[in-house]
């Protein structure tokens, strides 16, 4: 079935807005996806940035490079509209697989216990549907490096803590509704942790900074807290604080 053309919207004086549904479809989200890289392919010089989230896409322009008289959103729109009736059918070649080591021990994981019992499963259980589900990113936001992702099993949905904490420890592993996020450095935040990696979602000192971009494929494979505390060591982040 083909992907409906979008709402195409103005987003302040340098940008677009291309609205494709109003809930989350994981089908129209990889379409997104892969119009963002099309879009990036092309190499239009008056392209500022490609911008994908979860049912939107934002493209950014630079309003100079046009001629007076032109309408930059308009050449903006007809690009967007343009690519999409172009797009191939979906394909998993240019897509990369992350494996994300994750230690689901109970000092990494204050929430696992209480999402067991609201799921009515065992903690292991828990575990096991995690790892076992195939996982996409949606899309990067709210701070750098923080990756929204799809594929959890439903039958781990439960919704966002009634209180939030002042604080997640980066690297924190956490579901809420029918995502999983990882936190990318120590912010407030209110999803349910059930584990922890020790890999560094984000670093500003490496190329690029994140960890995770959208429509990366993502495998959670759990670790032993010993095995996380080998992976920290390595990375410089010493024992589990």
């Amino acid at each position: 079935m083909p992907t409906p053309l979008p709402r195409i919207v103005p987003l302040g004086d340098a940008a677009v807005l291309a609205e494709f549904s109003e809930t989350l479809d994981l089908a129209v989200n990889a379409r997104i996806q892969q119009l963002a890289q099309a879009l990036r392919r092309r190499q239009v010089p008056w392209i500022r940035d490609v911008v994908p989230a979860l049912s939107t896409l934002a493209l950014h322009f630079d309003p100079a490079r046009f001629v007076p008289g032109t309408s930059p959103r308009d050449a903006a729109a007809d690009l967007i509209r343009d690519c999409l009736r172009v797009l191939p059918p979906a394909t998993d070649d240019l897509v990369r697989h992350v494996e994300l080591p994750v230690c689901y021990a109970t000092e990494l994981a204050p929430d696992l216990a209480e999402v067991a019992a609201r799921c009515r499963l065992s903690p292991e259980e828990v575990i096991a549907r995690h790892t076992a589900s195939p996982h996409r990113v949606l899309m990067v936001g709210f701070v750098p490096g923080h990756p929204y992702i799809g594929g959890l099993d439903p039958a781990l949905a439960v919704p966002r803590r009634t209180t939030p904490r002042p604080q997640v420890m980066a690297g924190s592993i956490a579901i809420a509704n029918a995502q999983t996020v990882v936190y990318p450095f120590a912010i407030p935040g209110g999803w349910n942790i059930i584990g922890r990696t020790p890999l560094r979602v984000f670093d500003p000192a490496r190329e690029p900074p994140a960890l995770l971009g959208p429509g990366d494929r993502v495998a959670f494979v759990a670790i032993s807290l010993a095995q996380y505390e080998e992976f920290a060591r390595a990375a410089g982040g010493g024992r589990v604080p």
